[in-house]
């Protein structure tokens, strides 16, 4: 006898459809796994036999069990398929019997305990993107998981406690509990926001996250300890737009995948804020491994990574960040093939500046080379805060987090405007084209843009780069051309990190 059922493998960000073949022959009551699974995926037949057994089902005597996992040449890793190798053993051994086309119409993930009860997995996200864009009407998930699936609509999700559950749910026994839609936020009221109001003085610093908030563009803060640059880098996130539901989708689909998601936060509304230590690698930083997966860059998607130290990081290490920074996503090739994983993040760095000897300016080179600093919109110099501002009332401290981010939103509904017959949403996504059909320059800013070329040595990319910041500047001050005065304040910020 022979059965097919339909689960999914998760390839990068994307699911793979596998079909989950069981047959039986005469033989020794064993069970055979192919298909080209890993040892969790071997280790299936003791959790679905043990399982099974705890329901009070047996295997029929003079059978041998045969499971195939196709296609056999796409590597399947992990517990996922335990539920739908549990049911299809169950249908050839003739313990249970179901309807071909709810078996044609239903994909099915879970991992079994070996009391049947269903836990957990990783990827059910792209696997509901994946049932919408095949036709398949309904999603079999642990309860844990059903509101994860629920985000996806069109598709029937039927979250169950145990096997038990799903089985008396298929034939018609039982009715699924209704699964709700998630609506909660990971990350609101973080404690460590951090309100712009309660930075005393660096109003300098202030207003390049501002514009770096306004456009999506990176920065460098450069200053001695103590001057509030890890302070400044966690204001920063207040300001950002909140995620749209597209987005939300996007963060979600990536936690889920690297095993990130809180069950009780299906839904991640609020934008990431990945702070990354100098002695991280360059495989946790754009990911990888064995079957890869998404590093901090990807777990900053839509979000802020925030890199303190910078010159203490491996020369080896930040270089891994000049592509994925240009092109907005990372791609890990392995020998079974390629992932491609998004990485459309604001990089905010903050070193302590080389002004001890030569040494530490070489050492600061040696670390941070020219390309990657041509990548940097805004370079901003963090002077230690006079004791006069330390001691002002709170109240006095300039604009709060949310006067800030009034102006932001505004700045961001006329790019949103501009940018309506295009691909890209922020100025930092510009290319090329788009700078010269969108960001038109008046005389006198042509003029000075073309002498800080020659006086600074712009490269082009530096050039184009500063451009986009005063496309920036200009929105922020409501202007539809580029003036003489946003250039010089986007000039401003592309200054040496020797300063």
């Amino acid at each position: 006898m022979l059965t097919k059922l339909t689960s999914f493998a998760t390839i990068g960000l994307e699911s793979e459809r596998i079909t989950v073949e069981v047959g039986s022959a005469p033989g020794e009551g064993k069970i055979f796994i192919v298909g080209l699974g890993d040892m969790s995926v071997q280790e299936s037949k003791q959790r679905v036999r043990h399982a099974l057994r705890a329901q009070g089902y047996h295997f029929a005597t003079g059978l041998t069990i045969t499971v195939n996992l196709a296609p056999a040449n796409l590597r399947k890793a992990g517990p996922r398929y335990d539920l739908a190798i549990a049911l299809g053993v169950l249908i050839v051994n003739g313990s249970i019997e179901l309807p071909e086309n709810v078996l044609e119409s239903t994909a099915f993930l879970g991992e079994l305990a070996l009391d049947g009860s269903l836990r957990h997995i990783t990827g059910i996200l792209p696997a509901a993107i994946a049932c919408r864009k095949m036709g398949i009407t309904r999603l079999v998930v642990p309860a844990v998981n059903g509101s994860e699936a629920a985000l996806i609509p069109g598709v029937e999700v039927i979250a169950a406690e145990h096997i038990s559950e799903v089985i008396a749910i298929l034939k018609g026994e039982a009715s699924a509990a209704p699964v709700s839609v998630p609506a909660s936020s990971a990350g609101s009221g973080d404690p460590e926001m951090v309100d712009f109001a309660d930075i005393r003085g660096q109003e300098h610093a202030k207003r390049a996250l501002e514009i770096a908030a306004a456009g999506g563009h990176n920065v460098l803060m450069s200053g001695a300890p103590g001057a509030g640059k890890t302070l400044l880098a966690r204001a920063f996130r207040g300001i950002l737009p909140p995620l749209s539901q597209e987005e939300s989708i996007e963060v979600t689909r990536i936690y889920s995948v690297a095993n990130l998601l809180p069950p009780e936060v299906p839904l991640i509304t609020s934008r990431p804020f990945r702070v990354v230590h100098h002695t991280a690698s360059g495989v946790s930083i754009v990911g990888g491994g064995q079957t890869p997966g998404p590093g901090e860059i990807s777990l900053a998607h839509r979000g802020v990574l925030f890199l303190d130290e910078l010159a203490e990081f491996p020369a080896q290490v930040l270089e891994v960040l000049r592509q994925p920074l240009e092109d907005r996503r990372i791609t890990i090739t392995r020998a079974q093939g390629s992932v491609t994983f998004p990485a459309d993040f604001t990089m905010i760095a903050a070193m302590n500046p080389p002004r001890f000897t030569a040494g530490s300016k070489e050492h600061v080179h040696r670390r941070i080379s020219a390309p990657l600093l041509d990548r940097i919109d805004l370079t901003v110099n963090v002077q230690p805060v006079p004791i006069a501002d330390l001691q002002r009332p709170a109240k006095t401290n300039g604009d709060t987090t949310a006067a800030v981010l009034a102006r932001v939103l505004k700045a961001r509904k006329r790019q949103a405007s501009r940018f309506a017959l295009h691909t890209i949403r922020t100025n930092k996504e510009m290319g090329v084209k788009e700078i010269d059909a969108l960001c038109p320059l008046k005389a006198d800013a042509q003029s000075l843009l073309s002498q800080a070329v020659d006086r600074m040595g712009l490269s082009a990319r530096g050039y184009h780069r500063a451009i986009k910041v005063a496309r920036t500047i200009a929105d922020l001050a409501d202007a539809e051309h580029i003036g003489i005065e946003h250039v010089a304040e986007a000039l401003q910020y592309r200054q040496n990190i020797d300063e």
